[in-house]
């Protein structure tokens, strides 16, 4: 009996481990893609993490995440490292694609690092042989362009693209690419301003408000979106275990807000009675900008506050449709703004950061 017990055992650990999904998060040092990486962990994946040797590794100190520098500059050399990793470890189930840039010294960089690495890594795992299942690239609902700003309709996903900032360009690019490419298993999110704990964007945001000033670009109605991270990474792994493919999908929680009521959520959270709101004009907000950038050209070093941010910041209506999500994928957000709002302050103050 004992020895059947051991055979009865091993068979059933042999079907769990060959259940296991082996995914590959790149842009994994980021905060969308290090909490890619901690989901998947959870649920007990085989966790490749695809960042370069110099990226900062603070948010992926876990000893089951694994590892690998991808060269995506060279499609040769990519395939056959590619080919070398399916012959020690297997294919992988699922890539979730993240790597990319926010911002750039020179708006050339977009289309280079967006749309050329993506192509070299997908025409790589071509070449070598070794598509997944599912790839899931993170793209931007920067890439439909500027939304009704007339009625405030909210975009919806078969709105035919129009970009107004290099960012979104590159990412658009990237995407007609995988939609080029025959019975490729490609899945396109396009997420509205992304929020949580480790972001850093908002968080300039927050202090400023803590401090008791908000400063607000433009005078005429802004409707903007939000999407919570975990609800994001829930999206992400609905997408792969339903095994939709070649599906687009605008992402966000469903709801806008003015930026009035944002920022009203955000000193309500941080217990601010009294803020200085400042409205500033576009027309001061643009050769600002413009210095901006030129600043950060002279100090060769990418900075926040640039032309392609005055476009995000002038554009009326982030409002989007996100049905498809809902019908496809059954998503119904778990947390809202003014939760999720709250849950992120918590977090950088549990941290130090406010």
């Amino acid at each position: 009996m004992f020895p059947h017990f051991i055979i009865i055992f091993a068979k059933h650990t042999y079907k769990n481990i060959s259940m296991r999904k082996k995914i590959l998060i790149t842009g994994a040092s980021g905060f969308i893609g290090s909490s890619i990486v901690e989901k998947a962990l959870e649920q007990d994946c085989e966790t490749w993490a695809g960042i370069r040797s110099s990226s900062n590794r603070d948010m992926l100190q876990d000893e089951r995440i694994k590892f690998i520098d991808l060269n995506y500059t060279d499609t040769s050399k990519l395939s056959s490292q590619l080919t070398s990793f399916v012959k020690e470890n297997g294919k992988f189930d699922a890539i979730i694609h993240v790597a990319g840039i926010t911002k750039a010294i020179r708006k050339a960089e977009f289309d280079k690092i967006n749309f050329g690495y993506t192509k070299n890594f997908v025409d790589a795992l071509i070449e070598a042989d070794c598509v997944p299942k599912t790839f899931i690239f993170m793209s931007t609902l920067g890439a439909i362009g500027v939304g009704d700003e007339i009625n405030y309709l909210p975009m919806k996903y078969d709105r035919k693209p129009n970009p107004n900032t290099a960012y979104g360009k590159s990412k658009l690019l990237a995407e007609n690419y995988l939609k080029s490419i025959k019975d490729f298993p490609y899945v396109i999110l396009r997420p509205t301003g992304v929020y949580g704990p480790n972001d850093t964007d908002y968080l300039i945001l927050m202090k400023a408000v803590k401090r008791g000033i908000n400063v607000g670009a433009g005078f005429k109605k802004q409707l903007i979106s939000f999407i919570y991270i975990s609800d994001l990474i829930d999206i992400v792994f609905s997408s792969i275990e339903k095994g939709v493919v070649q599906r687009e999908y605008l992402v966000s929680d469903g709801c806008s807000y003015t930026d009035d009521e944002f920022n009203k959520i955000v000193q309500h959270a941080l217990n601010r009675k009294r803020v200085l709101r400042l409205k500033i004009p576009l027309f001061i907000v643009k050769p600002a900008a413009f210095v901006s950038e030129k600043i950060g050209e002279l100090l060769g070093k990418p900075l926040t506050f640039n032309t392609d941010k005055y476009k995000i910041m002038k554009q009326r209506n982030w409002a989007c449709d996100i049905t498809p999500l809902q019908q496809e994928l059954d998503f119904t957000p778990k947390v809202y703004l003014k939760e999720g709002v709250e849950k992120t302050i918590a977090w950088y103050k549990k941290k130090g950061w406010l």
